[in-house]
């Protein structure tokens, strides 16, 4: 598919009157057709810079001889739809970016793509439109929020959130909590912690779709628009050469974003993600794989909320790229992957130093010698669960509890803030997976409030839901199978013991094998009455396990 399709020949003549309409000259028509896919919108606070990289990029096509076709593509802020209906409509609005993106490229004849993504589901949902479409595509995000200061010390949306459990508990004043309220978040861009946002468009420049600085350059920085107008350039010279996304996007380069992924100790969320990517660019890539790369990839970031470093301290520090030369080190990265400069991933990130050792670890002394993230599988999630193992307190990496049983995310957090959830106990959250929810909500507010409340060191919690790259502490999610779909979850009850052991990356229910058979028996899943998008999402999505994708 190019503009061939659509301007050149005399029974095109249609088709290039209607080019004349939208006020395209005869020169431009004859140039490269680059579409740029804005996510530009003024609710998404990462997003409403995004006008001004579109400009940049509408330059930088234009400066190398294209012609650039701005379309939009849409965005939900996690933040703002966190903890009610709205977070239903988060995870799913991936596989609607990817699918009206798909059919505005090829309905439209486009010789390349330039994708301005920044906040969360939006990034994977463009990456997983460029695998389909397949044609030059580049990426460009609206870049990180800066981190905000409160008495002092650097925040960013996890502290406000955690503020919100402090305060619950009496430990912080009003004046103190309307402190973080106004000034958690000082810039627009994407939450300045290793959230799912960060996450994903730093993996963009692990998989090669991005170009250096991509994940790390703050928004409020002039390097981002020089960034920006770079990437329109880039893509004209991948148009040239004819290099396409399943080019770059192969399975090494694949295994080389779950290996950074590992390195910086990126989001949980990655781990529902790359699965989705991979399945578009035909590649199988499963739970069992991310404990292959944890188990050898060394952690060097402990980026919010793991640590106190964050996305402009990354970037000074070298980035990406500097974090991937240290990974090169023990031979851990394949090197050789195609990348939209046009070059190797080995070539782009010769000379990319470690600036700061102390926001970057070296390869010789790495916070732990295995991943940020790790899988757990047991009697509980046959399938696999996902626990970011980076971001718990040691004292929480073995932990066995009784069960605290809710069918809702608004049910146990009135628990928590009703003081019900004592030291010890293990919260389960079931019926917030990609079916039963629908949409997989994460659960931020609990996980804030148990790490407010000062329970951090002695609460799990457990959910087939998932959990924003904001959450720290021993919260395991993406548990398959889910309620909904009849897995053991359903069926665990109050007092139940639970056992979860991060190093031997398992997870189990301690109750009598003769008592779950009867219970697993008898067990009939809640089912809730849907309509929309919501139904049809429900009865089409896959488990967390294989990525949420839809079959």
């Amino acid at each position: 598919m190019s503009k061939e399709n659509v301007v050149t020949g005399v029974h095109n003549a249609p088709h290039r009157s209607l080019f004349h309409a939208l006020g395209f000259t005869d020169e431009e028509q004859r140039r490269p057709l680059i579409g740029i896919v804005s996510s530009y919108n003024e609710i998404v606070p990462g997003h409403m810079n995004l006008d001004k990289i579109t400009d940049a990029v509408r330059l930088g096509v234009a400066m190398a001889g294209g012609t650039p076709i701005v379309f939009p593509a849409i965005a939900v802020c996690d933040g703002i739809a966190m903890g009610h209906i709205g977070m239903k409509y988060s995870l799913v609005t991936r596989d609607l970016i990817a699918d009206s993106t798909e059919a505005m490229a090829l309905a439209h004849g486009f010789d390349g793509l330039v994708m301005v993504p920044n906040c969360d589901k939006n990034v994977p949902g463009l990456l997983m439109a460029a695998a389909r479409v397949n044609i030059p595509t580049v990426f460009v995000s609206g870049g990180p929020m800066l981190a905000g200061r409160v008495e002092g010390r650097k925040t960013s949306l996890s502290s406000i959130f955690e503020a919100v459990g402090a305060y619950n508990a009496g430990k912080i004043s009003d004046e103190t909590l309307l402190e973080y309220e106004r000034k958690t978040c000082p810039t627009c861009g994407s939450c300045s912690g290793m959230y799912t946002a960060n996450s994903m468009n730093c993996l963009t420049e692990a998989l090669g779709m991005g170009l250096r600085g991509n994940g790390t350059i703050p928004a409020v920085y002039s390097a981002r628009i020089e960034l920006a107008k770079r990437a329109g350039m880039a893509v004209m010279e991948l148009v040239k050469q004819n290099i396409r996304p399943r080019d770059i996007m192969t399975k090494d380069a694949l295994m080389n974003a779950l290996t950074v992924d590992m390195a910086l100790g990126c989001s949980t969320n990655s781990m529902l993600h790359l699965p989705a990517i991979a399945h578009e660019c035909g590649v199988e890539l499963n739970l069992d794989i991310a404990n292959e790369i944890s188990a050898k990839t060394p952690n060097l970031c402990h980026l919010a909320p793991a640590g106190r470093t964050y996305m402009e301290d990354l970037d000074e520090a070298g980035g990406v790229y500097a974090v991937m030369n240290e990974l090169s080190k023990k031979n851990l990265l394949h090197l050789d992957c195609m990348t939209v400069t046009g070059k190797s991933i080995g070539e782009n990130i010769t000379g990319c130093v470690n600036l700061n050792p102390e926001v970057i670890r070296s390869i010789e002394t790495p916070y732990s010698e295995t991943g940020g993230i790790a899988v757990l599988k047991g009697n509980l999630a046959v399938d696999g669960c996902v626990v970011k193992r980076s971001a718990v307190l040691p004292e929480m990496l073995v932990h066995e509890g009784p069960a605290k049983v809710f069918d809702c995310e608004e049910d146990a957090q009135a628990a928590i803030n009703s003081g019900k959830i004592k030291a010890g106990d293990v919260v389960v959250i079931r019926y917030e997976g990609p079916r039963g929810g629908p949409g997989m909500r994460e659960m931020l507010n609990p996980t804030s409030a148990i790490m407010g409340m000062g329970l951090g060191n002695s609460v799990a919690l457990i959910t087939d839901g998932r959990f924003s790259g904001a959450t720290r502490g021993a919260c395991v999610g993406h548990i398959t199978p889910e309620a909904a779909s009849g897995g053991l979850i359903g069926v665990v009850e109050d007092g139940d013991i639970i056992s979860i052991n991060i190093p031997q990356n398992t997870i189990e229910l301690k109750v009598d094998a003769a008592v779950l058979a009867e219970r697993m028996k008898n067990f009939v899943p809640k089912t809730k009455e849907l309509s929309g998008y919501l139904k049809r999402y429900a009865s089409l999505v896959s488990g967390g396990a294989a990525g949420a994708i839809l079959n």
